[in-house]
């Protein structure tokens, strides 16, 4: 047999093309580099969901201890974290919802420091921390209607996080979106998104409490 055959059937597989299930894996797989940038942002916004929700909790604690506290962010009668902290949507799932908030923003400052840290995470990280965050998003819309049509009060610290929920969301998710022309046009169509958003939540807000906003002027 010449070399050439041996080689042959040795390796016949060689040029075979990769199966799908493979080039699935190794995309999933893949380490994803992102910007120091980034890494800054979600630390910023990281620590900031951190704060309010401790912020939130300790406040929360305070009026169970004691039914006549006033927190520090209950303004007046429209900017009341008061207000809404006693309210059931104020413990959806049984508990205060700040205790989802502490682990969250925990696993955002993990993934902050990470990345300030050059580690390069895989592609189902990205998606992972993506499909989370797109669900706190849903229960953040949720919150919004609450507040502004069933409470009608507005709370400083759920604000915060109301700004920052659309930005974890829009970082986590275009480490996962692949690379190319096409990625980048998703990437910008998904940014386009976020002044919108803002100018949706602002705009409700503004014609909700009108009454009381023009009493300022």
């Amino acid at each position: 047999m010449s070399d050439a055959a041996e080689t042959a059937s040795v390796t016949p597989a060689a040029d075979e093309p990769e199966s799908p299930a493979a080039s699935t894996g190794s995309f999933w797989s893949q380490p994803r580099s992102a910007p120091i940038a980034t890494g800054w942002v979600l630390l910023v916004t990281g620590a900031l969901g951190m704060a309010a929700a401790i912020a939130l909790l300790l406040d929360r604690i305070q009026l169970l201890i004691d039914p006549s506290f006033v927190p520090a962010c209950s303004i007046n009668p429209i900017i009341s974290c008061g207000s809404v902290m006693v309210t059931e949507q104020g413990k959806f799932f049984g508990f205060p919802n700040p205790m989802l908030g502490l682990p969250a923003f925990a696993v955002i400052l993990v993934t902050a420091v990470l990345t300030l840290g050059r580690v390069r995470l895989p592609r189902w990280y990205w998606l992972g921390q993506a499909i989370v965050t797109f669900l706190g998003q849903i229960f953040v819309g949720y919150l919004i209607f609450q507040s502004l049509y069933r409470i009608h009060a507005l709370c400083p610290y759920c604000m915060v996080v109301w700004t920052i929920v659309p930005i974890i969301f829009l970082l986590s998710m275009s480490r996962v979106l692949p690379d190319g022309h096409r990625g980048r046009s998703m990437r910008e169509w998904l940014w386009m998104l976020l002044p919108l958003y803002y100018v949706v939540v602002i705009s409700m807000i503004t014609v909700e409490f009108w009454d009381y906003w023009k009493t300022l002027i």
